[in-house]
């Protein structure tokens, strides 16, 4: 894609070297692992030497899958590193070394480091940040490495990764379509494409064209592939209260997941099935872990300065989901709340698909408000959501604005209702710092 400046959440010492090295290799995405194998050998190659390995790709529910995986390994008393991306806040939130979220200053060595040792070599930001969470993570010791897949996994930089103990995919749903394709099993293909020879892969219910690609990739690879509802299985238990997990090794009664909506039980039987296929020794403490799960941005309950605008006894929620199956899972949440109205305050990536993002939502809100802030990094037009909504929206055009008019426009004697900020990443990162939350 064409050059461009970094966004704003690039700041301070750290923002100032990535925006250097961007000048070096200005696209925004540019598939291929050649540039960043060279900057790796150049480093002593760190991703050959990381604890045990989990990679994780698929279009929705990759953060909460790691995050679940996580706690579960925690729970244990295992020490974990995780990178993930994109980070809502600050840079250092795609780094969980050893447990902690890296500190400025180490993050700010390792690209200064990586820096010179580029060499004014060709490369872009993502492998930069790819490289500097191999670096951080060799140097720390842990048990346990859960990677993201930033884009794809064929091409995406971290699939430099050669032998890791187990591999799992989301839900895979249309997104990306102009780096990964126009068809299911096209994107299918290229998430596949992290699939290891002999590497156990799990993976949850997909769309039949996904789950051919799946399969077919697999044997091709003698990967070991466990499917919900063929070699693993994950429901609630009838009274709501917990979930039950079934394999070929048994069954765990376990709590509920610590992430809210129902396809959180998916997302941590998901989980589970990675782990027990990856065949690291976790102890049988470990996999009631997924209560403690957090994850910000995934149907999240704010609680500050944002949720402070409300009527008295109001709720309000984040959720960063931006795709049309993300739309999807939203009007589930929806559904699972009739108890009292939903009022939708969305914004979005210029890049996104507003309308499928949508459709499942309009029929299910009391209201809509359109939103474009001004710190938020590559924001749709304000306009460009109305229209997609077929003029159901109205223009915010703020978060603060869309809030302080529903507040006002609030009926004295009405019931408390639910209010979600949601359809962007970008803009649960400025939410989150409006609100008042910190990383940690």
């Amino acid at each position: 894609m064409s050059a461009r400046t970094l966004g704003p959440e690039f700041v301070g010492r750290a923002g100032q070297i990535l925006e250097r090295l961007n000048r070096l290799y200005p696209a925004l995405i540019d598939l291929s692992l050649t540039r960043l194998e060279t900057l790796l050998a150049r480093l002593g190659h760190p991703e050959r030497h990381l604890p045990p390995v989990v990679h994780v790709a698929g279009t929705n529910g990759k953060g909460s899958t790691c995050a679940l995986m996580r706690a579960i390994a925690e729970a244990g008393g295992w020490r974990v590193h995780v990178l993930t991306s994109p980070h809502l806040v600050h840079v250092t939130e795609r780094f969980r070394i050893a447990g902690e979220i890296v500190g400025e200053s180490e993050l700010t060595a390792v690209l200064e480091e990586i820096e010179g040792v580029n060499d004014g070599a060709p490369i872009t930001v993502f492998e930069v940040l790819t490289a500097a969470g191999f670096v951080l993570c060799a140097r720390h010791p842990a048990d346990l490495t859960i990677v993201e897949v930033g884009l794809g996994g064929r091409c995406d930089a971290t699939n430099v990764l050669r032998q890791p103990a187990a591999c799992a995919i989301t839900a895979i749903s249309m997104d990306h379509e102009a780096f990964l394709g126009d068809t299911l099993a096209a994107i299918a293909g290229e998430k596949a494409g992290i699939i290891k020879p002999g590497v156990p892969v799990a993976t949850g219910r997909q769309p039949s064209e996904v789950m051919d690609v799946l399969i077919s990739t697999a044997r091709e690879n003698a990967a070991p592939l466990w499917r919900r509802d063929h070699e693993w299985s994950v429901e609630a238990t009838a009274d709501g209260s917990g979930l039950l997990y079934r394999d070929a090794r048994g069954t765990l009664d376990l709590p509920l997941p610590g992430l809210r909506g129902a396809h959180q039980i998916d997302n941590a039987g998901l989980a589970l099935a990675t782990l027990r296929a990856s065949d690291l020794p976790l102890p049988q403490q470990a996999w009631g872990g997924i209560a403690h799960a957090r994850w910000p941005a995934r149907m999240q309950r704010l609680d500050g300065q944002l949720a402070a605008m409300l009527p008295t006894g109001w709720e309000l929620w984040l959720d960063g989901g931006h795709n049309p199956g993300a739309g999807e899972v939203l009007a589930q949440v929806m559904d699972a709340w009739p108890d009292r109205p939903t009022h939708l305050v969305i914004g979005m990536k210029q890049t996104k698909d507003a309308t499928g993002f949508l459709a499942p939502l309009l029929t299910r809100a009391a209201s809509v408000q359109a939103v474009a802030e001004k710190d938020q990094h590559l924001a749709q037009p304000v306009a460009d959501i109305i229209a997609a909504s077929n003029g159901k929206a109205t223009a915010g055009p703020t978060l603060r604005e869309a809030l302080a008019s529903l507040t006002r426009t609030a009926p004295p004697d009405a019931p408390p209702a639910r209010v979600i900020i949601c359809g962007s990443l970008y803009l649960a990162g400025v939410a989150l710092q409006q609100d008042g939350w910190q990383a940690g």
